[in-house]
């Protein structure tokens, strides 16, 4: 049997590696305590002084490149500098907003952020968070116009967003031809309703990519704070609003939640009404976008779930997405 280094795909980063080769790299108190926290689309270390706690985001080798992060970081450190409320990256002594890793599977990259104050809504959104919600998206949106970086990223446009994501969804689908023939037509569908969406400010800007409850913690004084841009790019600011539905609606979040988030939006940003009138095609694109992404994610990780259930699942939201009575509930 050969010694050499048997190839991977994915691993998981040693903590104790991290807080000897990683975190030095920092101007951080004696760390107590470094462990591996949740496996997303990235790998989260929860790492803890004496003074604070931090995230370190260690990227996937098969998901984002340097230059993806890169304009992430830059982002979230011009979103800091305009005062808002966002888990922000923390530089390296060297001025760095990201470390180089050679991991078995090629490389990848550790970024370290402030800890959000506050915890996930219980139980999701209140009224008064989901407001809240909306109204710090419209401002994300309304200072991301200036935004301009160096690092390129792919733009949240439909060509990435529904062909991208079909050609990754069509191979598991040559068994359920009609299911396949469905998809189409729903993305040449919306196609046509879109053709003549601008692409200009302020309905073009910087997208979270991500909003959800999940990705924001509220303090009891219901202060927020925004996390997790991994999926931002620029876009659609009623996208945005789009992949928030998509999120809800999927979830059960109410009606009335939903509403205030909307209401908060538009306390900041008011929608015009073909963007509102675009929320159900968006909504669908949201839906297939992220169809593609849990594909690509399972193919690494776990395969077993792209059987026939995860597939029919998928067809038969995206069918409840274009019904009349999609925002029923």
């Amino acid at each position: 049997m050969t010694a050499e280094l048997f190839p991977a795909i994915y691993s998981t980063l040693n903590s104790q590696a991290i807080v000897e080769r990683i975190l030095p790299c920092y101007n951080l108190d004696w760390v107590e305590d470094c462990r591996f926290w949740n496996r997303g689309l990235s790998d989260v270390y929860l790492v803890r002084t004496p003074a604070r706690s931090y995230i370190l985001r260690v990227s996937h080798h098969h998901w984002r490149s340097k230059s993806d992060i890169d304009f992430e970081l830059e982002l979230l450190d011009f979103l800091k500098s305009r005062h808002l409320p966002v888990a922000y990256p923390l530089p390296t002594k060297e001025g760095k907003l990201s470390i180089e890793i050679n991991a078995p599977e090629g490389k990848r990259y550790a970024a370290l952020f402030i800890y959000a104050p506050g915890e996930i809504p219980i139980g999701d959104l209140n009224l008064k968070q989901s407001w809240m919600l909306g109204a710090t998206l419209a401002k994300v949106h309304r200072v991301g116009v200036d935004f301009r970086s160096n690092a390129q990223r792919q733009s949240l446009t439909l060509e990435y967003l529904l062909d991208d994501s079909i050609r990754a969804i069509a191979p598991f689908l040559k068994h359920r031809s009609s299911d396949l023939e469905y998809l189409h037509e729903t993305i040449s569908q919306i196609k046509v309703q879109l053709q003549d969406f601008p692409v200009e400010p302020p309905f073009w800007s910087i997208c979270w990519g991500d909003p959800h409850s999940g990705n924001a913690h509220f303090t009891s004084e219901e202060e927020v704070m925004l996390f997790d841009f991994d999926q931002c790019g620029y876009g659609w600011r009623a996208f945005d609003l789009a992949k928030f539905l998509h999120f809800s609606l999927r979830t059960g979040v109410s009606k009335k939640v939903r509403e205030e988030f909307f209401a908060g939006y538009q306390s900041v940003q008011t929608l015009r009404d073909f963007e509102t009138n675009a929320l159900q095609a968006l909504t669908q694109t949201a839906h297939i976008w992220v169809w593609s992404i849990n594909t690509n994610a399972a193919i690494v990780h776990n395969w077993c779930r792209l059987d026939d259930s995860f597939l029919k699942l998928r067809i038969e939201r995206l069918k409840r997405l274009r019904s009349p009575d999609w925002q029923l509930f």
